[in-house]
């Protein structure tokens, strides 16, 4: 009987792949495997290598490690990593994922991210979180769907209701790095500070631009006793120009 039942899925499973085959997550042609870019799409994407080892932004000297900016002053954050630079592709991706509910793309973000990565045993998965009323409009947290994705690539722990976004911030759109870090001041809280205590936390987010938003969700987890807070994104901004997203 399990080997009729085997057979009757497998016969499901390419009959479905038949008549939906893999798209590409970026222009939508017929794709090899599903939740991946074809090959145009690889070659217009900017991938993000060789970093600064905290913020990660991109290094043009590969016998450095670290980035001015970081060696002035330790972040709050100690690693910070992204699959690729934000352009039209990973923006693509973005506003649909969002904004046309094609939630699937989540598991395309994720299967990119997965290589980021640092896999701990007693490390957690923790979403940026969305004001319940913007969850309520959208009907899902982006960064909960690729974290939940994230979780099931790595096996690592999933804590998706471990912060709240307590206050309903304005975009931050135009806003100065200053406006923007005043802006979302007091934003987040700990919901069980029993959870966080000498815990390492690895947050998950879309899009990273000027970092104010991750910033306050790690000094929240820090001041609730977090041994240390990383981040991981699918893309971020690397030139200024496009910081008003």
């Amino acid at each position: 009987m399990n080997a009729v039942m085997q057979g009757i899925q497998w016969l499901g499973r390419n009959a479905l792949d038949f008549a939906l085959p893999a798209r590409c997550a970026g222009c939508g042609t017929i794709n090899d495997e599903p939740n991946q870019f074809c090959a145009t799409c690889w070659q217009q994407v900017e991938w993000l290598g060789h970093g600064c080892d905290c913020c990660g932004m991109p290094l043009e000297a590969t016998d450095i490690e670290h980035c001015g900016r970081c060696l002035a002053e330790q972040p709050i954050i100690a690693r910070t990593r992204a699959a690729m630079a934000y352009g039209d592709i990973p923006r693509s991706l973005v506003l649909r994922l969002k904004y046309s509910r094609k939630v699937a793309l989540a598991a395309t973000m994720a299967r990119y991210m997965r290589p980021l990565v640092e896999v701990s045993p007693d490390a957690a998965l923790v979403p940026v979180p969305l004001h319940w009323t913007r969850i309520w409009w959208r009907g899902f947290n982006q960064a909960g769907l690729i974290a939940a994705r994230l979780a099931g690539l790595t096996g690592m722990i999933h804590e998706p209701a471990l912060l709240e976004r307590v206050k309903r911030t304005r975009s931050l759109k135009n806003m100065s790095p200053r406006q923007r870090a005043d802006e979302v001041r007091a934003a987040f809280k700990v919901t069980n500070k029993g959870r966080v205590k000498g815990r390492r936390f690895v947050l998950v987010d879309d899009v990273l631009t000027s970092g104010s938003t991750s910033d306050a969700c790690a000094k929240v987890l820090l001041r609730a006793g977090a041994e240390r807070v990383d981040l991981i994104c699918f893309a971020r901004v690397v030139r200024p120009a496009l910081l008003g997203r």
